[in-house]
């Protein structure tokens, strides 16, 4: 299972329909974290984002209707 795989079966884990958070292959072998439950995707390399969602990204039920931001984020890491 690559970092990717990991990170989306750690979101569904907490919760989050693939439409809310998600982890996505994007340009350039970086890997993009979207959806609605964040302002504006984070784009990072797999591992990065992998990290993210295992150490920062709350389950859907606490963070309820909060958004995440991925500047929030990248400043905790």
């Amino acid at each position: 299972m690559d970092a990717i795989e990991q990170a989306n079966a750690l979101l569904r884990e907490r919760g989050y329909a693939e439409r809310d958070l998600a982890v996505h292959t994007g340009p350039r072998g970086k890997a993009l974290l979207k959806g609605n439950k964040i302002i504006s995707p984070l784009s990072d390399d797999a591992e990065v984002v992998l990290r993210v969602v295992r150490e920062l990204v709350p389950t859907d039920g606490a963070l309820g209707a909060k958004i995440l931001r991925p500047a929030e984020l990248r400043a905790k890491l």
